[in-house]
């Protein structure tokens, strides 16, 4: 088989063809960095530049979608790259219908896109690139704290006020972020957990407002669904209208051999982020990319970890990781 692009090759995978090669993708945070699009997006490149992924996830910090309604937060060495919260702006419960309406285009929103629009033109349109969005109720999470949960279940009716507000916000940052040529959402579900919420919560103040938002991103053709943490509730996302299905596959069932007949598209995983990439040796990296090659058959697969890689994990299992499929 002659080679393919990276789109190709993506585009097979999904639709579960044969492919030149196992697509693989890996990504993380840039600490310090992500304060600024321009170092963002310049270090988000280099990073491509340096391995070659089928395609780039952009990683800002958590905060870019709730900074503009005040909440303040930094980095402090945390080893996955992420900051510490510092300040909530949802006190009260009546803070949720206090949000007011955000502009895509200013503040921090507006340095995303910028970031998004830097990418674009470094790497043109042959490196397909995807922007990281948080769900309405993590994004709840990340204005609240974790009395966001104590508001959800106290007084669900302004709770829900502000969700609409975030699930309105988000959906006007899609728009933009589509004109950056994005080729899809990297959907970050943090609470689809049996540890969080439960089934009936999940789908009555998460799955309800995650369906508005994918629609907003209805024709683009790399959206990938992460379920975050472990004790995660799969089949309650395995028919939401993404590409793709990432999750921490070598710490938390389902296995991807056990994952693939619940969805319609392909899995990304196969990889232990801190069991292997970052405490293994290039050896483990191969064994394991193996294993998830024998679990799928190579097919509707797309080699990566369960999370961001961590910033401390060894150059040389990123490069492993990268040789292997080829």
């Amino acid at each position: 088989m002659s080679t393919l692009t990276k789109r190709e090759r993506l585009e097979a995978a999904i639709r579960g063809e044969a492919t030149d090669r196992v697509p693989v993708a890996l990504w993380r945070h840039f600490p310090g960095d992500d304060y600024r699009p321009k170092d963002l997006a310049a270090s988000t490149v280099g990073f491509q530049r340096r391995y070659d992924f089928d395609f780039v996830k952009v990683t800002p910090a958590s905060s870019f979608s709730v900074a503009d309604w005040g909440v303040r937060d930094e980095w402090r060495g945390n080893e996955e790259g992420t900051r510490v919260y510092t300040h909530y702006a949802v006190q009260s419960p009546d803070d949720w219908k206090r949000l007011p309406d955000l502009d895509p285009r200013a503040g921090f929103l507006g340095a995303q896109c910028k970031c998004l629009d830097l990418i674009h033109r470094d790497l043109g349109d042959d490196v397909p690139f995807i922007q990281t969005i948080f769900t309405p109720l993590g994004q709840a999470k990340h204005l609240a704290g974790d009395r966001a949960f104590v508001h959800m279940r106290e007084q669900p009716a302004a709770f829900k006020a502000g969700l609409e507000k975030i699930t309105q916000a988000t959906i006007r940052f899609i728009e933009e972020a589509k004109k950056t040529g994005i080729a899809g959402l990297f959907y970050a579900v943090q609470h689809a957990s049996y540890a969080v919420t439960s089934p009936a919560e999940y789908a009555e103040f998460g799955k309800a407002y995650d369906l508005r938002v994918l629609e907003a991103a209805k024709g683009l053709w790399l959206n990938v669904l992460h379920l975050h943490g472990n004790d995660v509730m799969f089949d309650l996302v395995a028919d939401y209208p993404v590409q793709v299905w990432n999750w921490h596959d070598r710490d938390t069932p389902p296995a991807l051999r056990d994952a693939l007949p619940k969805v319609k598209g392909a899995v990304c995983g196969g990889l232990g982020r801190d069991s292997t990439m970052l405490r293994g040796t290039p050896d483990d990296v191969r064994r394991e990319i193996a294993d998830a090659v024998a679990q799928t058959g190579g097919r509707r697969l797309i080699i990566g970890t369960g999370c961001v890689t961590l910033v401390t994990t060894p150059e040389s299992n990123l490069r492993a990781a990268r040789a292997a499929v080829d």
